[in-house]
C-alpha cells in the first residue's frame, strides 16, 4: 500500500520554489490518488473464493467480490487518502496565503521599480514605431504563485472528484461528497 511522502516545511521560500511545490503534489497524487484502483484492490483478500468455470459462460455486469468491505474502505480513507489530501490542502493553503501576502524579500522588486522608471520616462513617437508605447511589466514572484495556486487547487479538485468517485464505486455509494467527507474527517481529527 503507498503512503504520501513527508510533508514539506511551510516557508516561504519553499512556496516560491515552484519546482519543488510542484514536485511535492505530483508525488503527492502520484503515490495515492492516481494508483488508486491499485491502492482500492490492494485492500480485498486474494481469492476469496475458488474459481468457477462456469462464471465465464454468461456476462456479469457487476463483479462479485469486487466490493471492499466498509471497514477496510473507511480504514483507507481514514488512515491513508484524508491525511494525504489534508498534506496537500495544508500546503495550498499556506502557498496561497504567503501569494497574498507582501513580499519584502522579492529579489526582482527592485528591477521592476527601474523599469517602471524607463517606461514612464520614456518619449514615444508611435509615428515612428508604432510598438514602442507597448511595456510589459515583470510579473511579481507573488502574482506567479497566485497562479500556480489556483492551477493547482483546480487539478487537486479534479483529482479529489475521480478517487471519490472510484471509492463509491468500490466502497458501496455515498451521498456525500469529497470536499464534505473530507471536511467532516478534519472537523474529528481536529477534536481528538
Amino acid at each position: 500500500m503507498s503512503h504520501s511522502p513527508e510533508p514539506p516545511v511551510l516557508r516561504a521560500q519553499f512556496c516560491f520554489n515552484q519546482t519543488a511545490l510542484r514536485d511535492f503534489l505530483r508525488i503527492s497524487r502520484g503515490t495515492i490518488d492516481d494508483p488508486i484502483t491499485q491502492n482500492l484492490n490492494a485492500l480485498l483478500a486474494p481469492a476469496q473464493r475458488r474459481f468457477d468455470p462456469s462464471s465465464t459462460s454468461s456476462r456479469q455486469l457487476s463483479a462479485p467480490g469486487r466490493n471492499i468491505p466498509a471497514e477496510q474502505c473507511d480504514a483507507f480513507k481514514n488512515n491513508i487518502l484524508f491525511p494525504s489530501w489534508a498534506q496537500r490542502s495544508d500546503v495550498l493553503d499556506y502557498c496561497a496565503a504567503v501569494a497574498v501576502s507582501p513580499d519584502p524579500d522579492d529579489p526582482d522588486s527592485v528591477l521592476r521599480q527601474i523599469d517602471d522608471v524607463r517606461a514612464r520616462e520614456r518619449v514615444v513617437d508611435e509615428r515612428l514605431d508604432p510598438y514602442s508605447a507597448r511595456y510589459f511589466p515583470r510579473e511579481a514572484r507573488t502574482e506567479s504563485l497566485a497562479m500556480l495556486m489556483r492551477n493547482e487547487r483546480a487539478v487537486e479538485k479534479i483529482i479529489r472528484s475521480r478517487t471519490w468517485s472510484l471509492i463509491g464505486e468500490r466502497c458501496g455509494t455515498s451521498s456525500v461528497s469529497a470536499d464534505e467527507a473530507f471536511n467532516g474527517w478534519r472537523a474529528r481529527q481536529m477534536k481528538n
